[in-house]
């Protein structure tokens, strides 16, 4: 296989095992390089796998069935992989205050479902950065956290 298809392998299982339900924690340890950066516009940039592992146990408490999918094929070019995802969850779990604004109370039962478009970059199999731009408004207003003017 060409770099760019082993790098959209590895992408794959990291959709699939880290955003995907059930996830599997392991993955972390696995497919993440030792300072990965984890960037999304609801939430504070993550840095190292220990701040990204406990990121996800915690929204995955806040939103037990939390999931997300890849929308279309995954485009790679050298060490880039790019793709495009829906998902979403219902807040059925802990109180959750990790968004950037705004929190929620435990077990609000507010859905939320939104798309967005991420940029991965991969050295030597392993994820070293995941900077995505999502449809975070949606999102917010969705879960009542953000309202509209």
């Amino acid at each position: 296989m060409s770099k760019e298809e082993d790098n959209k392998a590895v992408v794959g299982r990291w959709f699939k095992e880290f955003w995907g339900n059930p996830w599997n924690p392991d993955i972390v340890e696995e497919l993440a390089a030792p300072d990965i950066l984890l960037q999304y516009s609801l939430h504070e940039p993550r840095r190292g796998r220990k701040d990204v592992k406990e990121f996800m146990i915690g929204f995955r408490d806040a939103f037990p069935d939390l999931n997300f999918w890849g929308s279309a094929d995954l485009i790679a070019e050298g060490d880039y992989v790019v793709g495009r995802w829906e998902g979403g969850g219902t807040h059925t779990g802990s109180a959750f205050d990790d968004f950037i604004v705004g929190s929620l109370p435990a077990a609000s039962g507010r859905k939320m479902r939104f798309t967005g478009i991420t940029v991965l970059r991969v050295e030597n199999g392993k994820i070293v950065e995941e900077v995505g731009l999502d449809d975070g408004a949606t999102a917010l207003q969705q879960l009542n956290i953000l309202r509209a003017a």
